[in-house]
């Protein structure tokens, strides 16, 4: 368990009791607030400088215009490079901070989703960030799930309700929960009230089909598995309401688990580019060497001699020194091999790419009146290079559509497929999984489910 101390430690198991927050609180567990955001007021310019300056030419321009302010080895004006190196700190800087800001709005919208939570004996409409971990929730179907929640009843009879976890697994079909038989018959709100089992189950984790704990209510003791859980993430289908007990909330959720923190991500270009750069530098210093060995050699042999009209500077007291100076002067003066344009260029061509996908006509799903939308201007260029697709079947790449054809009960055909001769027997047709995939089955001429 998480310690109300100074120092946290490890949480061992989650204990939650249903409508007791002020027992709840006393663990200290995060709330349902998340945060995909990378950056905030505070934090912004030394985050992203620090990730600007993991690019190899932001670096190689800062130790340039760290050689400029040595006037030994400084053949040009300082000005020469902050200015380049600041307006590319700065475009990049904008493009973050937009993308950034988005994510803020994005955590916004869902933070602020409105949920019915049981509270003092009634219904009242909370915001999401306001949920607690021992808080009931009543969802209503097509309604997404607020929090990783223990199932207590639904419409349904058992207890049993739909869910669509596109979210989590990218699994379109429907999936069955149900609710322990105790705790199945509390539907209405007055015995929701008095309510107050403790669950006792594993801490958070990132396991998607696994988890294991115990109710304990009335001196009894009752198991819990995955399939008495709604996560954080599914859509309630084809119940009409169904209850739940906060378990995980917020970053505690097996979705915000599995999502990680966010990362600064680099594409094959920005490795290809760093690697352009190095070698550019190689080539660079080479040159430098060079001239710095012929700078020494020249002041060795015939710069001596002219000692008295071209004296060395005071700091220079041999032709190896002169030469090593030599070598970070040149170092400056053929500083503009290193294409720091480059970057710039990059960062515009994604950055209007970023909005020749969002104008797509071709990707516009006309049923959901959807347009494509590129959530970052970073990753644009990894689209079309994906060498390889996995898939374990076809729906997961398709649609999962099953078209009602014909069938015939007590020897009356029923469809409009063409007209056949007539059917003696119950045939059937199409089975479907129950209303679980949205609608029947039929079974000896009858329906079922």
């Amino acid at each position: 368990r998480l310690l109300s101390t100074a120092s946290f430690v490890a949480e061992e198991e989650r204990r939650a009791r249903a409508n007791d927050r002020e027992y709840n609180e006393k663990f200290q567990y995060a709330s349902n607030c998340i945060k995909t955001s990378k950056y905030n007021i505070l934090t912004f310019l030394p985050v992203n400088l620090f990730e600007q300056f993991q690019e190899v030419a932001n670096t190689y321009f800062l130790f340039l215009l760290i050689l400029q302010l040595i006037p030994q080895v400084s053949s040009l004006s300082w000005f020469t490079t902050i200015v380049p190196l600041v307006l590319v700190l700065a475009i990049t800087a904008v493009k973050d901070a937009t993308d950034d800001y988005f994510r803020h709005k994005s955590d916004d919208q869902v933070n602020n989703r409105q949920s019915q939570v049981l509270i003092d004996g009634s219904l009242q409409q909370e915001q999401w960030m306001n949920v607690r971990v021992g808080d009931i929730i009543k969802l209503e179907n097509n309604q997404f799930v607020a929090a990783d929640l223990l199932l207590l009843s639904s419409s349904e009879p058992h207890g049993l309700c739909y869910i669509e976890t596109a979210e989590l697994d990218g699994e379109t079909n429907m999936k069955v929960r149900q609710a322990i038989p105790v705790t199945s018959e509390l539907g209405d709100i007055s015995r929701l009230a008095k309510f107050d089992g403790e669950v006792v189950c594993e801490p958070p984790n990132n396991k998607l089909d696994k988890f294991s704990g115990t109710l304990h209510w009335k001196g009894s003791k009752f198991p819990l598995s995955n399939q008495n859980t709604l996560l954080r993430g599914c859509v309630l289908r084809n119940t009409e309401w169904c209850f739940g007990l906060v378990v995980f909330a917020g970053p505690d959720t097996k979705l915000m688990q599995n999502s990680g923190r966010t990362k600064f991500k680099r594409t094959s270009i920005d490795r290809l580019m760093n690697t352009l750069v190095l070698w550019i530098f190689g080539f660079l210093v080479c040159m430098g060497v060079i001239l710095a060995i012929g700078n020494a050699i020249w002041e060795h042999e015939v710069g001596t001699r002219f000692q008295v009209y071209l004296p060395w500077d005071e700091a220079v007291d041999s032709a190896f020194f002169s030469g090593f100076l030599s070598f970070w002067s040149y170092i400056i003066i053929l500083n503009t091999v290193v294409p720091i344009s480059l970057y710039v260029s990059v960062e515009v061509i994604r950055l209007g790419h970023s909005y020749f996908i969002n104008w797509d006509r071709k990707m516009f799903c006309a049923k959901r009146q959807t347009p494509a939308e590129a959530r970052t201007t970073t990753l644009n260029e990894e689209l079309g290079q994906v060498e390889y697709v996995f898939s374990d079947k076809t729906g997961t790449l398709t649609q999962n559509i099953m078209v009602f054809n014909k069938c015939s009960i007590s020897g009356r055909s029923y469809g409009r497929a063409a007209a056949g001769p007539p059917l003696r027997e119950p045939v059937c047709f199409l089975h479907r999984c129950g209303r679980a995939a949205g609608g029947w089955a039929w079974s000896a001429g009858r329906p079922v489910g």
